[in-house]
């Protein structure tokens, strides 16, 4: 396998002259809703040319239960579900999907720690790509099968107690919105609260209003504000957790464009919560303001 691609973003321009290439990407269109409508609903309106659809919930998650909401799928379930979109080991894939790009960089996340070496995320997704002109299609792709074998273990991950630890020893990340992290509001967990000794750091604050991630040195300032060392800092040790796990890997996904590599507790606070003996805290981070 080759060495993993270094720029994790591509373009809408970059994507145009890579499909018009020899060694055109696989497209995947993941887009989803927490409540819905179905992705689907909105990949059969319009979508890239020559994309197929993978879905959030049977395809790049295994069933809820103690693992969380959106647990690591099976591997070979994975593996499956990838070489049935076309997924292959040799050649790259580019994922994305309406919005921010939270659900793209789930399932970049995914194909990364499985081992595929070439992932890419299409910058503002859909909307840039629309906004720029490029042709959208309705009609839906019958991709040849792949041959994707699943190696899971490519980037490192947290399981609670591991992030129970990084949250005392190193720097662990909550990705939610800020008033999810106060425990004032928790729309969709039965418990409200974070992990204790975890940094507020909302997913949101990746990306410009147009959806796309913010500047290089914009997200090193960002993260520098958490005490969070760009590349260099080999010792550090980072990770990040949401409410299921799928925000938190746009987390993960903004450290690593500038040079930091996170793990990512794959359960997150859905899974957190399912022991009671777990601690939970509320209230903002001792010695920060209310914000």
């Amino acid at each position: 396998m080759p060495a993993p691609n270094a720029d994790p973003l591509i373009s809408v321009a970059e994507l145009t002259d890579a499909m018009a290439g020899a060694a055109a990407p696989i497209l995947l269109d993941v887009r989803w809703r927490l409540g819905g409508p179905p992705g689907i609903e909105g990949y059969r309106a319009g979508h890239l040319p020559g994309a197929v659809y993978v879905d959030l919930d049977t395809q790049l998650a295994g069933p809820p239960g103690g693992g969380g909401r959106h647990p690591l799928p099976d591997v070979a379930v994975f593996e499956a579900a990838m070489r049935a979109v076309g997924v292959r080991d040799g050649r790259p894939v580019v994922v994305y999907d309406d919005g921010d790009a939270t659900t793209a960089a789930r399932a970049w996340w995914l194909l990364r720690y499985h081992g595929h070496a070439d992932v890419r995320v299409l910058d503002g997704g859909l909307r840039a790509w629309a906004a720029s002109g490029q042709p959208v299609s309705t009609t839906a792709s019958d991709p040849e099968p792949g041959d994707f074998t699943a190696r899971p273990g490519a980037l490192p991950v947290l399981d609670a107690a591991g992030a129970a630890e990084l949250a005392r020893s190193g720097i662990l990340l909550d990705a939610r919105a800020p008033a999810r992290y106060r425990g004032e509001t928790e729309p969709v967990d039965r418990v409200a609260g974070h992990i204790p000794g975890a940094l507020s750091s909302p997913s949101a604050e990746n990306v410009t209003a147009e959806g796309t991630f913010r500047a290089a040195d914009e997200l090193r300032a960002r993260f520098a504000s958490l005490g969070i060392s760009a590349v260099g800092n080999g010792h550090q040790r980072v990770g990040a957790y949401c409410g299921s796990g799928v925000v938190a890997a746009h987390e993960v996904l903004a450290l690593e464009l500038v040079g930091v590599a996170a793990a990512l507790y794959v359960g997150s606070w859905s899974s957190w919560i399912t022991d009671p003996a777990r601690p939970v805290a509320t209230g903002p981070r001792p010695g920060t303001l209310p914000g």
